[in-house]
């Protein structure tokens, strides 16, 4: 696997917190030099490890508040 580089430009939120100490978090992560995204991935402590997640330009985030506006819970 390829190295890359990654840079939490802002931390926006947790959104939970599992047992082992790990956290799912709403982010601003820059990949390899990139211009920052939306992010939602798993984190370890520290942010030295992360799981798979998904990147969001901002026009995909807001379509996804669109989508989840509609939501009832």
């Amino acid at each position: 696997m390829a190295d890359f580089k990654y840079e939490i430009t802002q931390e926006l939120g947790v959104l939970s917190e599992s047992k082992s100490g790990w956290t799912r978090e709403l982010n601003l992560v820059s990949w390899n030099g990139a211009a920052p995204k939306f992010d939602i991935r798993d984190w370890a402590p520290g942010h030295e490890k992360m799981g798979k997640g998904i990147s969001l330009n901002g026009e995909e985030l807001a379509k996804l508040k669109q989508l989840l506006d509609k939501v009832e819970d």
